[in-house]
């Protein structure tokens, strides 16, 4: 990890309430970030206008403050970005980096999921087409300080993907880079479902010229179905009452020690014991089935 000043976040999509899962995902990165006396910022990735939920953005800051997790300086909106991503994009355009593409989510489903560079040399227009990264700067790995070295699928590292979609709207990971960029994040904690979007980003930031951050991918917390917990999945919203139990819970699902007589402290108390005790270490990499915690 770099020796300059430790910088995390936790970047939630407003498209519903945080849940279990989401916790995890703020907690661990909140512990990271305050057990190294660094600073926690908030950024809410609302760029994706047809998946969001009215009053969620809000919603979900009264829940993190609810639950103790009170993050530095200002949230960053991403849908107050369009500026800063269309520079980036005109920079690719500038560097022969990118290229318009037609081609259909059917017709990619059809080759296996994975694009094959059909419009690379083409030259299309911009009307109707979705702007592509030209890859010359594949992952093929990376180190993850959870879990090590992760071996990257060839395919999916070779992959122009997609930057600024067909209907207008910026790509999660070239925003997101931006973005992290931008705030001078130093560590990304989040859950191992992002594992594949981490190399694309890795490979954005060396496109661009940057370093890139560090990166903790958390195991998932998984329904009784194996499913990981998501909005998608119908989730239940984190409880609006007492947060200490949820909080102890989500301790429990990362390994970590539980102070003796927690009932007893105020919310911050107890989250300021789990952040001198925070160990990365005994972070499991698995994931891990919510119904399997020990009932409080």
């Amino acid at each position: 990890m770099s020796e300059s000043h430790y910088i995390g976040r936790f970047a939630p999509s407003p498209s519903g309430e945080l849940h279990f899962g989401s916790l995890i995902a703020a907690l661990g990165s909140y512990l990271q970030a305050r057990a190294q006396q660094g600073t926690w910022l908030v950024r809410i990735e609302d760029i994706d206008p047809p998946r969001e939920v009215p009053g969620a953005a809000e919603t979900i800051m009264r829940q993190l403050e609810h639950y103790g997790l009170h993050w530095d300086g200002e949230v960053v909106w991403q849908s107050r970005r369009h500026d800063a991503y269309r520079e980036r994009l005109a920079w690719l355009h500038e560097q022969g980096l990118c290229y318009y593409c037609t081609c259909t989510r059917s017709r990619i489903q059809s080759l296996g999921g994975t694009y094959d560079g059909h419009c690379r040399d083409r030259y299309l227009p911009a009307q109707n087409a979705a702007l592509r990264l030209r890859q010359t700067r594949p992952v093929l790995g990376f180190h993850d300080t959870l879990r090590g070295a992760i071996v990257t699928d060839e395919r999916l590292a070779r992959e122009d993907f997609i930057i600024h979609r067909r209907d207008g709207l910026f790509a999660y990971n070239l925003a997101v880079v931006v973005d992290d960029r931008f705030q001078g994040v130093t560590e990304i904690v989040r859950g191992a479902d992002l594992i594949e979007p981490t190399v694309r980003q890795i490979s954005l930031y060396q496109h661009f010229g940057w370093q890139a951050p560090d990166y903790i991918h958390l195991p998932l917390a998984l329904n009784r179905d194996g499913n990981k917990l998501s909005k998608q999945n119908h989730a239940p919203a984190l409880p609006s009452g007492d947060p200490r139990p949820e909080i102890i819970r989500a301790l429990q699902f990362l390994n970590q020690d539980i102070v003796k007589g927690w009932q007893d402290l105020s919310i911050d108390d107890l989250l300021k014991n789990a952040v001198a005790n925070w160990t990365l270490s005994r972070v499991p990499e698995i994931q891990h089935s919510q119904m399997l915690l020990a009932e409080l």
